[in-house]
């Protein structure tokens, strides 16, 4: 029986039954349905570089085109395009907007332990819940092609990620509204997991957890960093991944630092305030980021402790400038408040378990073109790490891809309402199975643009840099 609140059904319930009811509009057998899109995915990129750093647009070439997984990495423009075709049943959720399977990840909790969540949010805006949890089946399908294996070992992947979506759904909202913002992956989670299939098998996830251990900015300062002269650290160029721009100065970057504090918690504010800004360089990241301003920052601290930040150039998410997708009700509508960095660090700080304390925006920096932008600001490399999602059996990256369906289900339940995904999804596999083969779909329509892509390489329409 529905728990009642003075006599009539629970808010919990009565959004569970909505999502039955939208099962009427749209069957979850219908989720499989995929519309063809007509559109050119060359053309799409092309108006993405027009806002990037035109020298680094042949490296993000040069990385997409090297496989259909690579290009789907960096094609969330294109994607969220093609999802706006697609028919949706009804509710919005804080969507991450690239959930594929490679930005699920490790970092360090507030306490420095591992966890494992979603671990990027630059297109993270209000939109279809639907719309993640198809990048991320997609992206699985793509990737076990990308490794060789079967296309019955990739449906029952996919299958495996709607699957861990929908029981994680279901368990989530037979609790309270703060067991679900308390429930996070930690290591002893992950581990089980682990230790209770096949990853168990693969020594692969335990030596990437090792990997993640160790990156902190002690061991970033020994790897980017050299000692001058007069005896100060300075981060190495490495043309053209790492380099210092002409018209930045210190002076600059440090007038920008006291917007930077205002948007932190207290205690880390004051933390920050005792270090002194010594270096900061231009640094190359991701695949869809290539050309996107992303500058690592070097602090040092009262014992001459090294603290490095990430401040990362954020443009309207691809979910609202391609996808058209507008918020919804006054929670989601949040997001948009305070420019872009607010958005990110907004929807960060709502879809992760736990969040970096560090974590931090700049609004409207003027730079030397003249040019405002919006930042979002980051630890780099704290403990950071991603599995080697290449190298996983088939067997392993079912496993794997169930236990980042549930962690998306977890991100997706802070929505308010979203308990209508609940009954929408209901507890048989009608949705997994359609899921899986709009999955497939949409790994042949990748294959396709990724082979118009390497076309323009070739007609000299696109210019390339590879091993970069």
């Amino acid at each position: 029986m529905s728990p009642l609140v003075s006599g009539t059904w629970s808010p919990v319930d009565q959004d569970r039954a909505r999502g039955k009811a939208a099962r009427e509009a749209l069957p979850r057998s219908a989720q499989g349905r995929f519309s063809t899109p007509d559109r050119s995915p060359v053309s799409i990129l092309e108006e993405q570089h027009a806002s990037r750093l035109a020298h680094l647009v042949p490296v993000r070439v040069g990385r997409m085109v090297q496989t259909p997984f690579a290009f789907f990495r960096g094609a969330a423009a294109v994607m969220a395009g093609d999802l706006s075709l697609e028919a949706t049943s009804g509710h919005q959720v804080v969507a991450c907007g690239d959930a594929h399977l490679a930005n699920f990840g490790l970092y360090a909790s507030p306490e420095r332990r591992l966890v494992f969540d979603l671990n990027d949010f630059d297109e993270v805006f209000p939109a279809p819940w639907e719309w993640d949890v198809k990048r991320l089946a997609a992206s699985i399908w793509l990737s076990g092609r990308n490794s060789g294996h079967s296309e019955e070992q990739c449906q029952t992947a996919a299958e495996a990620s709607a699957r861990g979506y929908r029981v994680a759904m279901r368990r989530l909202f037979e609790g309270t509204a703060a067991e679900r913002y308390y429930f996070h992956v930690d290591m002893d989670v992950l581990m089980a997991t682990m230790s209770s299939g096949r990853l168990s098998r693969k020594n692969i996830l335990e030596k990437d957890v090792e990997k993640a251990k160790r990156r902190t900015s002690e061991q970033v300062l020994a790897k980017m960093t050299t000692e001058t002269v007069q005896g100060e650290r300075r981060i190495v160029d490495q043309w053209p991944l790492v380099y210092h721009p002409e018209t930045t100065t210190l002076d600059r970057v440090s007038a920008l630092f006291d917007q930077y504090r205002d948007s932190l918690r207290a205690d880390t504010a004051v933390l920050v305030s005792q270090y002194r800004l010594v270096d900061v360089a231009l640094r190359v990241v991701g695949v869809g980021s290539v050309g996107t301003r992303c500058w690592v920052i070097l602090m040092l601290g009262p014992s001459e402790e090294p603290l490095f930040l990430q401040a990362k150039e954020v443009q309207r998410s691809v979910l609202e400038s391609h996808g058209g997708s507008r918020p919804s009700s006054d929670v989601v509508r949040l997001l948009t408040s305070f420019g872009q960095g607010y958005r990110t660090v907004a929807g960060q700080r709502i879809m992760q378990a736990q969040s970096d304390p560090f974590l931090g925006w700049v609004g409207n920096a003027v730079e030397a073109d003249g040019q405002p932008r919006d930042y979002f600001v980051r630890q780099f490399r704290d403990m950071k790490g991603s599995f080697a999602v290449d190298q996983l059996g088939p067997g392993a990256l079912a496993d794997y891809a169930q236990l980042c369906g549930g962690v998306l289900a977890r991100a997706h339940s802070q929505t308010p309402g979203t308990a209508f995904i609940a009954g929408y999804l209901g507890r048989s596999e009608l949705f997994e199975k359609a899921l899986a083969g709009w999955a497939r779909h949409y790994a042949d329509q990748t294959e396709k643009d990724h082979a118009e892509l390497a076309r323009a390489v070739r007609a000299g329409r696109l210019d390339a840099e590879s091993g970069i």
